[in-house]
């Protein structure tokens, strides 16, 4: 067996269910080694990432687990498993689970207005009229929000100063709803898909409702739990913190104070020390920092079942497409979206080797993550290289060597 093929020891078996039965056969531990290592190892000499740590789960067994490349380029300081990086929309799907974990204990409503908790938020529609935004459209992303990005330079976003949640270093919450507040709504809430800030507004609804601020809330109800002891809104050792680089030629650039990269229609800003302000308000779509072992730790909880954080129904509602086809256009054919992440529903229309019920999302610093239920799978690939750990070719790769070839599970 491969050395990195071995399970991690009780890294992950306490907080997973028994093994449920009608999985397909693993691959040889050693094939699947080989294989990601291999395109592991190509990205690093290539120089398209710095460094990563790939994780893979099975069945609750970690079956793979490999740092690889450099947390500080400059310094050749090499990245670890237990390297810490800055999430950015990592952390939506636990904040998500941190807003399902009081509807559950009746806390929240899915479907209270939005204006129950923060009553001065109140966006309006081009035409002027003031819809209602739920709890369900913020967790769906259908409440007509957005982001900067998506939008050219100039656009209503970026002349209202709108913050992305990891830009802007100082801002509060407050001063940033209220700017978010004085754009249009790009449609009556629950009738498009756009995603956007929504999870920034649900995180402040998740700190009242939950009676505290968003970092005691999440604690309280997820990372505490699951004894996430790296995966907060801060930092909890700078020297395992990895230095975060951007797409750039001949190799990534190393990022600055206040960092530019064309992405979307405009640009992704990045303000990598804005966790260290605490002036700046914890951003509930994009604040936190963490390891790919506690977020795997995380997925793990949710696939086998949501135990301690969630009940399993829950769970399953969580990882159901809410929205129909609202999000096609957007995600691209065969994906929508559940309660906090993408929910995969033909896999030969999305062209990726995952089954059919597999979740999946990301973060712009450069990571990417799926689950896969009909495998009782469980990948997280963290790099310290945005936006290619996220949207590059190197998570398709990983994906295409976890599964043996690009369409092994659209197949079956």
């Amino acid at each position: 067996m491969h050395p990195r093929s071995r399970a991690l020891p009780l890294f992950l078996m306490s907080f997973v269910a028994a093994a449920c039965g009608g999985a397909q056969p693993a691959p040889p531990p050693d094939a699947l080694a080989q294989r990601i290592d291999a395109v592991i190892d190509r990205a690093i000499a290539d120089e398209r990432v710095v460094g990563a740590v790939v994780m893979v789960a099975r069945g609750g067994e970690v079956v793979y687990h490999r740092a690889a490349g450099l947390a500080d380029r400059e310094s050749a300081r090499p990245m670890r498993e237990d390297s810490i990086v800055l999430f950015s929309s990592v952390t939506k799907p636990i904040v998500s689970a941190a807003a399902l974990a009081l509807i559950d204990a009746g806390r929240l409503g899915l479907d209270d207005p939005v204006t129950r908790w923060l009553p001065d938020f109140r966006p309006k529609l081009p035409d002027g009229r003031e819809p209602v935004i739920t709890v369900r459209h913020l967790l769906t992303h259908t409440a007509g929000l957005s982001y900067p990005f998506f939008e050219k330079e100039g656009g209503p976003y970026h002349k209202a100063a709108v913050s992305n949640g990891f830009d802007q270093p100082g801002l509060s919450f407050q001063e940033n709803a209220r700017r978010l507040a004085s754009v249009p709504l790009l449609y009556e809430p629950g009738t498009g898909w756009s995603y956007s800030l929504a999870t920034d507004v649900l995180g402040e609804i998740v700190a009242r409702a939950g009676g505290g601020t968003l970092p005691e809330v999440v604690k309280r109800t997820v990372t505490e739990p699951l004894g996430l002891r790296d995966t907060a809104f801060a930092v909890t050792d700078r020297q395992r913190l990895a230095t975060p680089y951007a797409d750039a030629r001949p190799r990534p650039a190393r990022m600055s104070a206040d960092y530019s990269l064309a992405f979307g229609a405009s640009a992704l800003r990045y303000a990598p020390a804005r966790i260290f302000d605490p002036a700046s308000y914890p951003s509930g779509g994009a604040g936190m920092a963490g390891t790919a072992g506690d977020f795997l730790r995380f997925l793990e909880a949710l696939r086998a079942g949501g135990a301690p954080i969630l009940k399993t129904a829950t769970v399953r509602e969580m990882s159901r497409n809410q929205v129909g086809k609202l999000a096609k256009s957007s995600l691209g054919p065969g994906w929508g979206f559940g309660l906090g992440f993408s929910v995969l529903e033909d896999p030969v229309a999305a062209k990726v080797p995952l089954s059919a019920g597999s979740w999946r999302w990301g973060g712009v610093y450069g990571h990417t993550w799926w689950v896969d239920p009909a495998q009782r799978l469980s990948v997280v690939i963290i790099t310290n290289t945005g936006v290619e750990g996220m949207s590059g070719a190197f998570s398709s790769d990983i994906a295409s060597a976890v599964y043996g070839s690009p369409v092994a599970a659209a197949a079956r």
